[in-house]
């Protein structure tokens, strides 16, 4: 009962200013907890709502859920470190199953002539694993559920289609279980991307601006079809000479009927087959050439980027739009934050004359929000130099600019040296130009790796003397922990860790140094005829390579210290950073086709001494799928079938594929590929290309902005992915944040 009327207490009196009307008779509020037996109890509560509203602007979560004292604990809970680890962990681990599953993928090679049984799990060793990822499933949908309340559950199509595919998944399983593990489909495997995608609201949003971007699509696949059919049959026409040797050819190899010849030209629309499919012809008449030459301006270089250009022009402002969502959802957290503290009053005062936040219940909220160090202490020094005095909306509203900014720390002081030797020392091995001296060492040491390289291309390993290079290797490696040791020297250890990239090549330096003592320990110092013999675990060839490897990898310092390089680095690395959800996408659209293609093609390639189909003389055609020796492509297995879909989404070679499969498993089975062609190679490709195109240009387009911009912000931060965008980004309006405040099924704001 009591949280029943908690539930149903407005928890904001009045707007800003304390205008309006005020709250029912007999409903109580947080401003009027004075006057209430469980004052204190009231007051904490108003607290722990401030807090969990604030974390909710952190993280741009949606504050439409329960706000009494039991469901903020439990929502407290559910969005913790630990509790979202498991979750994820859960998903990740109930779609690695469909490596371990029937067909396991645990073999070496995945080759037909050599891949081995696989070990196959007991029936009931995934299931029960699977069991268990359902029931952390079963209590997650629970408790969003609780959480939002039933009137808004039944409003949200993904928690309902979550519910449907844990039903599913779950009988399913029972039938699994219950047939022995031998049943011939389990349909609960297409399912499980489900997961993944309902836990990433980026990845919601990718997939409603696909399906607002597919009828555009359609209108282009329509022209599409339209001009693979005509040019079909323009083709048919054309090569069915009898007297011409090159059109016979022709149409017995590429247009022999209707299918083969649109398949043909399907393939030729990716340019995969050009000009194999025109020698023929061409051979013996240029004038076909145009005929090829048409389709291929017409299809490939219109219509196919025509495409690319609608995916782009409804993509284009996808990500200010979500930007501006994610705005708006932090500007609600913190403005709901700012009523809710602005009700708790000081001991007796029922209603104030003017409404505020007491910086003192500020930083008391501020101490339990789930927020590094770093930020803390810039809000709270941004908080003192104001001085004192109720905290105004816009006042409360800018301290939370600094979420806006990545705090960096301040680098730890230099070590001070009283000799006068030592300071100079300091000074020029703590300069920048010692950077640039190993920046040049570095350059240095990969050229040489590369001319031995060159030199040594033509004579095999067991026969290469590494005297030279050895000698070479250990000058660079003693030149480079020299480098560490004096820049430990003039930084100090705490100062010298405090930078990445020193961290990055003190670690290289010190995996190098100990590769090398343990060369040198096993087959001494390099001289004449220093041969790679094998005396250890590694041959001196294999130590030598892993060396070289190491010092190629540690030749990325090089990369901050170009400008314009780091620059490119910098965006390439946002985009990585900011794109999970495009790369979610692809997951999921390969995961369903790969277990599609388990349950279409699984064992229908065979080993050739097994095969009618398969040449085992050498007299296969060449180019086909048994010449070029595609053995390991195929859906024996959940591993397998992804390298395939990943050799047939880059479209070289992937006729191959269409032939191989319509010959071992019957025409149909074109269909399945020329699908995933356009899922992946058409939509996906275009849509990643799209959102690069997008960024790239809103960044660079922004350098000169961004160069005056930041030099507004403090020295001590930098700029998240929201600020560079801030200048075309509109901050929510006064009566837009009040009137989504008047809606929210839990927090009912009295005007």
């Amino acid at each position: 009962m009591a949280d029943t009327l908690e539930e149903s207490e407005p928890l904001l009196s009045r707007a800003r200013g304390g205008s309006g009307r005020d709250c029912p008779r007999g409903v109580l509020t947080c401003s009027s907890v004075q006057e209430s037996p469980g004052a204190a109890a009231r007051r904490d509560l108003c607290l722990d709502q401030a807090v969990v509203l604030i974390e909710d602007a952190i993280q741009y979560r949606s504050i439409n859920h329960r706000m009494d004292a039991r469901s903020l604990w439990l929502y407290r809970w559910y969005y913790s470190s630990s509790s979202q680890w498991i979750l994820s962990f859960t998903i990740f681990l109930i779609l690695a199953l469909a490596f371990v599953e029937t067909p396991s993928s645990l073999t070496r090679t995945s080759d037909v002539r050599y891949r081995p049984a696989p070990w196959e799990p007991p029936c009931g060793l995934t299931e029960g694993v699977e069991a268990l990822c359902l029931l952390v499933f079963v209590a997650d949908v629970s408790v969003k559920s609780y959480l939002i309340g039933w009137a808004q559950f039944r409003r949200n199509p993904w928690l309902l289609a979550y519910l449907v595919v844990l039903l599913a998944s779950l009988l399913d399983w029972t039938v699994s279980l219950s047939l022995v593990c031998q049943e011939p489909l389990r349909v609960r495997r297409l399912l499980r991307p489900f997961f993944l995608m309902q836990n990433s609201s980026m990845m919601k949003k990718t997939l409603k601006c696909i399906r607002r971007s597919l009828p555009e699509m359609a209108s282009v696949g329509l022209l599409l079809a339209v001009h693979l059919c005509l040019f079909t049959v323009f083709g048919m026409l054309l090569f069915t000479g009898e007297k011409d040797a090159g059109q016979d050819r022709e149409r017995l190899t590429y247009f022999f009927n209707l299918p083969e010849a649109l398949t043909t030209l399907l393939v030729l629309l990716t340019t995969a087959n050009n000009p194999d499919v025109m020698i023929p012809v061409y051979s013996r008449n240029r004038a076909y050439a145009i005929f090829f030459i048409a389709f291929t301006l017409i299809g490939s270089l219109f219509l196919m980027n025509l495409m690319t250009a609608i995916i782009y022009n409804q993509f284009r402002g996808y990500l200010m739009m979500s930007l501006q969502t994610s705005l708006l959802r932090r500007r609600l957290g913190t403005r709901a934050a700012y009523e809710v503290l602005s009700s708790v009053t000081a001991e007796g005062e029922a209603h104030p004359k003017r409404l505020g936040v007491k910086p003192e219940d500020f930083l008391q909220v501020l101490q339990k929000v789930q927020l590094d160090s770093n930020h803390k202490q810039a809000i709270a020094e941004k908080l003192h130099s104001r001085g004192d005095g109720l905290l105004s909306t816009d006042e409360f509203q800018k301290l939370f600019y600094e979420f806006d900014k990545r705090v960096i720390k301040e680098h730890p002081p230099r070590p001070e040296y009283q000799s006068p030797f030592l300071r100079s020392t300091q000074f020029l091995f703590g300069h920048h130009y010692f950077d640039y001296l190993g920046n040049l060492m570095a350059l240095g040491n990969l050229v040489t790796i590369c001319v031995f390289l060159v030199l040594d291309a033509h004579v095999l390993p067991k026969d290469r003397d590494d005297f030279v290079l050895g000698i070479l290797n250990c000058i660079f490696i003693l030149y480079y922990l020299l480098e560490m040791l004096l820049k430990v020297f003039s930084l100090g250890l705490q100062g010298y860790l405090s930078y990445s990239s020193n961290v990055f090549d003190g670690l290289l330096t010190i995996v190098l140094l100990v590769l090398e003592i343990s060369t040198l320990a096993e087959y001494g110092f390099p001289h004449r005829g220093w041969k790679p013999a094998t005396l250890g675990l590694l041959s001196l060839w294999d130590m030598t390579r892993l060396v070289n490897v190491l010092i190629v990898f540690r030749f990325l310092r090089i990369i901050p210290s170009m400008q314009l390089m780091s620059l490119v680095a910098s965006t390439v690395l946002d985009l990585i950073k900011n794109m999970r959800a495009f790369g979610g996408i692809l997951v999921v659209i390969y995961y369903v086709f790969a277990i599609i293609g388990i349950s279409l093609f699984q064992g229908v390639i065979v080993a050739p001494r097994n095969s009618s189909l398969a040449s085992v003389n050498g007299s296969a055609p060449c180019g086909s799928f048994e010449q070029l020796e595609y053995w390991p492509n195929n859906f024996d297995d959940f591993a397998a079938a992804l390298v395939t879909l990943w050799d047939v989404m880059i479209v070289n070679n992937w006729q191959v594929f269409l032939d191989a499969f319509r010959r071992y498993a019957g025409p149909w089975s074109e269909v399945y590929f020329v699908l995933w062609w356009l899922v992946s190679s058409v939509i996906w490709v275009n849509l990643f290309l799209a959102l690069i195109l997008e960024n790239f240009l809103h960044k660079w387009d922004r350098r000169s902005h961004l160069q005056s911009f930041t030099q507004e912000l403090e020295d001590t931060s930098e700029m998240t992915q929201e600020l560079p965008f801030r200048d075309v980004l509109e901050e929510p309006t006064e009566e837009e944040l009040v009137e989504k405040l008047s809606r929210h099924p839990h927090l009912q704001l009295c005007r």
